[in-house]
């Protein structure tokens, strides 16, 4: 049985949620989401909570699906309220990018521009080589800033590329650290 699922999901102020027979729609000032509710799987709102339960008590099949209705649930008042945002950090010359609506520009040393069409519901913002990703939707973010790191990962030797804000790269020593070594 999950602790977690176990808790209700407080809607803030300005969040209402609908719950019709087989999904949950929650809207908020930032926009509507929804998630389909698994079978096996009850969501109620009492007094302002939404909370979730399993129709059968510690049935091996919905055990799995109750915490992650739960935080699906969460996810999608934190979005709509407030919102999410995954930043990245360029490091490298010569790279920048730049932001332009749902459109972002990247310079990463290949021979073109890199030109990255965000999904709807996601934003770009550059400043000071931070890229940031901003959306309502936590999966769609975190998929974004991944797509965008993918393009040029950091490298180990001098740390280049694309990373994640606060992301430690595990540096290594090149060749010419080897051979004085090694005397």
């Amino acid at each position: 049985m999950s602790k977690i699922a176990k808790k209700p999901v407080l809607l803030k102020e300005g969040v209402t949620a609908s719950i019709t027979n087989d999904k949950v729609l929650v809207n908020g000032p930032k926009g509507s989401l929804f998630f389909p509710i698994p079978q096996g799987i009850e969501v109620k709102e009492e007094e302002g909570k939404l909370v979730i339960s399993q129709k059968i008590k510690n049935d091996v099949k919905t055990n799995a699906l109750f915490g992650l209705t739960r935080s699906m649930v969460s996810n999608m008042v934190t979005g709509v309220s407030s919102g999410f945002e995954k930043k990245l950090e360029l490091s490298g010359v010569g790279y920048r990018g730049q932001a332009s609506g749902n459109t972002l520009t990247l310079s990463l040393g290949f021979s073109h521009p890199v030109i990255i069409k965000g999904e709807e519901g996601i934003t770009f913002a550059v400043e000071e080589n931070i890229i940031t990703v901003i959306g309502i939707d936590k999966a769609l973010v975190g998929n974004t800033a991944a797509k965008i790191r993918a393009i040029r990962p950091p490298e180990p030797y001098k740390g280049k590329g694309i990373k994640y804000q606060g992301e430690r790269i595990r540096r290594k020593t090149g060749k010419a650290a080897k051979a004085v070594g090694a005397k």
